[in-house]
């Protein structure tokens, strides 16, 4: 394995309490995810106990308000979090994106007693969350989901399948987008559904081929009762609300990718300078000294794109656009930086006697989560000519 250490990102963070917040995760990264992450994925294993200490850390509600245990940071800064989190280890750093994205309905649109009630248990009290929205057949299509929620009496009654659900089976709340009207977005509710419900259950994780360590999941939903406090704005409002919670999703994912990137690059460089043929270090030979100075390009690229989007969110403008732009980029970009850190590493980089491979296989899920890279496309192209078919 390569020995040389690589240097940490220099980042530009807005405030003193944002460079010690950098420093501690850096610390818990090295101390507490990197020394098992290799072998836990390689054995499929969920590290509930990291999400309990980042938890007690206060790095499970950053965006949020403090009133409700959250850390009052802009988005600039969670998500430079992300990026050194999922440097370290994806499951971990797509997990805090995934539980900041399933407390995202109820922070932005929950009533205040709603507030008051659930959410410092969502945000700082060790709970782990995970958004339902996809299903068997409706995926890029979300708003032609099946699963229905009836009203009975002051309770509403929710039957279906939702599926690709990151947490599912460990997760303790479930925000759910559910139908309880007419076809179509309009007639979708959002509900929060306690992962102890029941009639809630889990179907066995999917088998695939990188981010073994996250489980993924069907989640089943079997006449699970939810009272009528759990509604999550009005009736008919759910799709609005999960799209709106997609746009900052993105960004999650974007700077998740940007890590995954990262590390790859880092892991070149090292292999790089080490590894000698023909008498010198492979990194003397200009065709290797070009791909990693195109590599270093992109990655800068991604992370300038996905800090100016969050910058955007931050000042409260429209981001919508910039947000998909910076998916598309970003996870674009780790898919290309690790496909040529292990063409670097050569016949080593196949292997998993090194890293490489798993950045590998764990960037191209990235292309495809909250949004595939295609819609990425068509959500930008409507913002530059408007919607299809006019």
């Amino acid at each position: 394995m390569p020995d040389r250490a690589p240097q940490p990102v220099d980042r530009q963070l807005p405030t003193d309490e944002a460079r010690d917040l950098i420093s501690l995760v850096r610390d818990i990264a090295q101390r507490e995810i990197a020394p098992n992450a290799a072998e836990e994925e390689d054995a499929g294993r969920f590290p509930r106990e990291v999400f309990t200490l980042l938890s007690q850390s206060g790095l499970l509600g950053l965006p949020y308000d403090s009133e409700y245990g959250g850390g009052d940071q802009p988005y600039e800064v969670y998500l430079q979090v992300l990026e050194e989190l999922a440097a370290v280890r994806l499951t971990v750093g797509l997990g805090v994106s995934v539980h900041t994205l399933s407390s995202y309905a109820l922070a932005a649109y929950g009533s205040k007693q709603q507030q008051v009630e659930h959410l410092p248990a969502m945000l700082g009290g060790g709970l782990l969350g995970a958004y339902c929205l996809s299903e068997p057949s409706s995926g890029s299509d979300a708003a032609s989901l099946r699963t229905k929620a009836v009203r009975d009496g002051d309770d509403w009654v929710i039957t279906g399948t939702k599926a690709w659900i990151t947490h599912g089976g460990v997760a303790d709340f479930y925000t759910v987008m559910a139908r309880t009207g007419e076809e179509g977005p309009r007639g979708i509710t959002a509900f929060l559904v306690p992962g102890d419900a029941a009639g809630l259950s889990a179907a066995a994780p999917e088998k695939k081929m990188g981010m073994k360590g996250s489980p993924t999941a069907q989640v089943h939903f079997d006449g699970v009762r939810v009272s009528g406090e759990r509604r999550i704005g009005d009736e008919g409002q759910g799709f609005a609300i999960a799209l709106s919670a997609l746009d900052s999703g993105r960004l999650g994912i974007a700077a998740c990718a940007i890590g995954v990137a990262q590390a790859a690059l880092d892991e070149a460089v090292a292999y790089a300078t080490e590894r000698r043929q023909f008498g010198k270090p492979i990194a003397d030979f200009q065709g290797l000294r070009f791909m990693l100075a195109d590599m270093a390009t992109q990655i800068e690229a991604g992370r300038a794109l996905y800090l100016a989007a969050a910058r955007l969110r931050d000042a409260g403008r429209p981001f919508a656009k910039q947000a998909a732009m910076a998916k598309l980029h970003c996870t674009d970009t780790a898919m290309k930086v690790t496909t040529d850190a292990v063409q670097i590493l050569g016949g080593y980089g196949y292997t998993a006697d090194f890293p490489a491979e798993r950045f590998m296989r764990e960037a191209k899920v990235l292309q495809i989560v909250e949004g595939t890279n295609q819609i990425q496309r068509m959500v930008i192209a409507r913002h530059l000519a408007g919607p299809e078919g006019r």
